[in-house]
Parts: C-alpha cells; sequence; structure tokens
C-alpha cells in the first residue's frame, strides 16, 4: 500500500495545507502528522507536485512509502524524479 506522510511542528500547518489542497476544510487544527494510504500510486503525484509548489507557504515535510518499510523524504531536489518515477513503474 501506498503512503503519503505529512509532519509539522507548527500546529494547524497540516490543516492549512490540506484544507487548500482538497479545497475544504479538513479540521486537523492541532495535529502534527497525517497519513493517507492510496490503492493508486498515481494519486500521489498530484498531492507530491502541489506540496512542492508550495513548499514555501508551510513549515511542512512530506514522507512517502511506494514499498513496505521504505521511505522517502519529498524534496524540492527529488520531488520531479519522484512523480517520473512513479508513472514509469505504475504505468496505468
Amino acid at each position: 500500500m501506498i503512503t503519503v506522510n505529512l509532519f509539522s511542528e507548527k500546529k494547524g500547518e497540516i490543516n492549512k495545507f490540506l484544507s487548500n489542497f482538497y479545497n475544504t476544510d479538513i479540521g486537523l487544527r492541532d495535529n502534527l502528522k497525517w497519513q493517507k494510504k492510496y490503492d493508486n500510486p498515481i494519486e500521489i503525484a498530484d498531492i507530491v507536485g502541489t506540496y512542492i509548489d508550495n513548499i514555501d507557504d508551510y513549515f511542512l515535510n512530506m514522507w512517502i512509502s511506494l514499498d513496505k518499510g521504505i521511505y522517502i523524504h519529498v524534496t524540492e531536489i527529488n520531488a520531479n524524479d519522484i512523480i517520473k518515477y512513479l508513472y514509469e513503474r505504475f504505468p496505468y
């Protein structure tokens, strides 16, 4: 199962980011971590791209897991390669 994990040391940051991403209030006021599991790995390309496009607006860290027990820190340096890899590895 593919997962996206968000972490923040600032209360309200995850709610702010996800509420903007989903265009609705998520209601995670004080949460400092968030995880979502995806059945279709290609679906995470949108949230990864949005995270990187707005990285300067939020105090967040994003980690993804494509394989059990292996986590990748999403950064400005590797985000494009991660998105390309998703489409190469999961071409459906």
